[in-house]
């Protein structure tokens, strides 16, 4: 099932060259430029406080947005550069990529663990570990899931989830050519301390050992 695409508010840019972009500026807007899609390039202005804040949110350039200009038709847009500030390091300008439902397109979706209280690992004082709360999939845009869905049911303590474990969506599939870890059951705490006494009282007498062998020999 398809994420929901955050929607990204602009309005046309009349006139363009720098003159028109420092008077976008000036009234409050970063000016930018959608190009790609088989359509003719198109000037924009994006409110300067609402991009800022979505760039603090981070994953600016990985996600996808549906464009809604008024008067036209929405479009979905990913943005392809940010060009900001060289010393106040504030956001002067952007490029949106148009993309096709076709297109594919890398993303991060986030990690959802299910089926918890059913983890015997759980009832046993286990702890889940989350090594990743989102995974890079490269999906088509017409397509995009809303999660990925680790099932926990049946986990011991001390088993790993691995993205070769998850049952991916249709014709996605993750950036990192590589198996790797999303999440663990990790001991309980206290089992770990044991653990943990356990191997310096070895350490302990292994080191003890010899002193004592020497002894006997004198």
């Amino acid at each position: 099932m398809a994420g929901q695409i955050p929607d990204l508010h602009a309005e046309v840019r009349t006139g363009t060259g720098k003159g028109a972009a420092r008077q976008a500026r000036r009234d409050g807007f970063v000016p930018g430029v959608v190009y790609g899609g088989d359509a003719e390039p198109q000037a924009i202005n994006i409110p300067f406080n609402v991009l800022l804040k979505k760039l603090k949110d981070g994953r600016f350039l990985s996600t996808l947005f549906n464009l809604k200009v008024e008067g036209q038709e929405d479009v979905r847009v990913i943005c392809r550069n940010v060009q900001r500030h060289v010393v106040k390091d504030l956001p002067t300008h952007l490029d949106l990529l148009r993309l096709k439902r076709t297109s594919r397109i890398s993303l991060f979706i986030p990690v959802e663990f299910i089926n918890e209280e059913e983890a015997p690992g759980i009832k046993k004082g286990g702890v889940l570990t989350v090594v990743r709360n989102e995974v890079e999939l490269n999906v088509i845009a017409g397509d995009i899931p809303e999660k990925i869905v680790v099932d926990m049911a049946g986990a011991e303590v001390g088993d790993t989830f691995t993205i070769s474990g998850v049952t991916l969506p249709e014709g996605a599939k993750p950036t990192i050519d590589r198996d790797f870890v999303i999440g663990n059951i990790s001991a309980p705490s206290a089992l770990r301390s044991e653990d943990d006494d356990a191997d310096g009282d070895a350490a302990e007498a292994d080191a003890e050992a010899p002193a004592e062998e020497a002894a006997a020999e004198e």
